[in-house]
C-alpha cells in the first residue's frame, strides 16, 4: 500500500492498511522498532515516529525501540536486533520496522506498507541485516546519485508531515485493534 502523505484522507488510508496488520495479528504482542539517526534530516523518519509514539502510547501488548534519545542505526542495528530477539522470544511477537527510504521522484513523499522484513541502509548501498513481520517507509527524497547528501539534505517540512501522518495512523489502528492485556509492561522505549 502506498499513501502520499499530503493525501486529504492519508492516516485513513494508512490506519485502514493497518488495521487489516493488526486483525492478522491475533492478539500477539508488537514489537515497533524505527530506524534511523537525528543526525540526518532525511534519516530521523524512523526516530521521530519512535519518539512520538512512546509520548502519546501506552499500550501494554506494545513494546517500542528507536527514539530520538535512543536511536536505533546501522551502527547499533545489529546488537539491537539481537537484544530485542532475546527479550521477546517467548512472546512471538509480529514486528514492525519503520525506516525511511529513497526513491524515484514520482514517489517522493509517499508511505509504504507492505508486508515482509525492511531492508534498512539499502538506499545507501549499505548491507545491514532484514527483519521485521511488516514495514512502513517514507520515500524522504530522490534515490540514485550521492545518495548520503541527499538523505542529509533532505527538507525536515515534508519528513515531519510524514511522520505525523504515520504516527496518527498507528495510534488510531492501535487504539481500534489491538487487545489490551494485563500481564504486559506497557508501551514505551525500552533500553538496551
Amino acid at each position: 500500500m502506498r499513501v502520499p502523505y499530503d493525501a486529504d484522507d492519508a492516516v485513513r488510508q494508512l490506519s485502514s492498511g493497518l488495521t487489516q496488520v493488526f486483525r492478522s495479528c491475533s492478539g500477539r504482542p508488537i514489537v515497533i522498532v524505527c530506524v534511523g539517526t537525528d543526525r540526518s534530516t532525511g534519516d530521523v523518519f524512523g526516530p521521530i515516529i519512535g519518539a512520538r509514539l512512546q509520548e502519546n502510547l501506552n499500550h501494554p501488548r506494545i513494546s517500542i525501540y528507536g527514539t530520538l534519545d535512543n536511536p536505533v542505526h546501522a551502527v547499533n542495528l545489529s546488537t539491537k536486533l539481537e537484544d530485542i530477539h532475546h527479550i521477546h522470544k517467548s512472546s512471538n511477537p509480529v514486528l514492525i520496522a519503520i525506516d525511511a527510504c529513497l526513491g524515484n521522484f514520482e514517489h517522493v513523499g509517499q508511505i509504504v506498507l507492505e508486508k515482509g522484513p525492511l531492508r534498512p541502509g539499502a538506499g545507501v548501498k549499505k548491507t545491514l541485516p532484514e527483519f521485521g513481520s511488516y514495514t512502513i517507509t517514507g520515500v524522504v527524497n530522490v534515490a540514485g546519485f550521492m545518495e548520503y547528501f541527499v538523505l542529509q539534505n533532505t527538507r525536515l517540512g515534508i519528513v515531519m508531515k510524514m511522520t505525523e501522518v504515520v504516527v496518527e495512523a498507528l495510534l488510531d489502528s492501535i487504539r481500534l485493534w489491538v487487545p489490551r492485556a494485563t500481564d504486559q509492561q506497557p508501551a514505551r522505549e525500552r533500553k538496551l
